[in-house]
């Protein structure tokens, strides 16, 4: 049975797309830590432990997720992004790049801010901007 983000990179639930190519997808998360934050998922591979994938798509992985960090870097404001890879809370391996001004800004107890519709919509298309510009 697909994962939630299998369906989600599959265009079956919507979502806020910021970048996509053959094998990986990046989209705003939907309870974020900050505006901006994207999830990045391998398409085709739904294992949750990062360490269990392949070589190849781990590495593919990585630099498809250095690319979007750049092009949100760009599109949002922030000091830094800021990287974790938890998979606890979806069965599917995948990395959270979080616009950060602090560290703190990196904690998954703290409240999450409101981000609209429209906020959403605006930062995704922003973000996929920079990143079609890279």
């Amino acid at each position: 049975m697909a994962t939630i983000f299998t369906r989600i990179a599959n265009g079956e639930i919507p979502s806020y797309k910021v970048a996509e190519d053959e094998h990986y997808y990046a989209f705003l998360d939907a309870s974020p830590l900050a505006k901006g934050h994207t999830l990045v998922i391998p398409k085709h591979v739904e294992d949750d432990y990062i360490f269990h994938l392949d070589e190849k798509t781990y590495e593919g992985l990585w630099a498809f997720a250095r690319k979007v960090a750049i092009a949100l870097k760009a599109a949002v404001p922030c000091k830094r992004v800021g990287v974790a890879v938890l998979g606890m809370e979806v069965p599917h391996t995948h990395i959270h790049l979080v616009p950060l001004q602090s560290e703190g800004d990196l904690d998954f107890r703290k409240t999450r801010p409101v981000v609209t519709d429209e906020e959403k919509k605006t930062i995704a298309e922003s973000i996929l901007r920079e990143y079609e510009n890279l």
